[in-house]
């Protein structure tokens, strides 16, 4: 059995914090809002608190957000 089978392999609803979060619905995942993988919550280290979205790593999260500021790519080139 993988760590998404059983009676705890649900899609958990949280509420992304400044530094943390907090299970607003039990579950042992969320998905990832640019690829929709699962993310386990022990492994969650990225999201936006701004849109309350997860990401699966650093560079989603950081094409993420240029894609949501354009304005940052140009900042890149300066």
């Amino acid at each position: 059995m993988n760590r998404f089978e059983g009676p705890g392999s649900r899609e958990a609803k949280i509420r992304y914090l400044d530094g943390d979060f907090q299970v607003l619905s039990p579950g042992s995942y969320v998905l990832c809002s640019v690829t929709s993988d699962k993310i386990p919550l022990d492994e969650l280290k990225y999201w936006s608190v701004a849109r309350q979205e997860a990401y699966a790593d650093a560079r989603i999260s950081l094409e993420r957000e240029i894609e949501m500021n354009p304005a940052l790519r140009q900042r890149n080139k300066a």
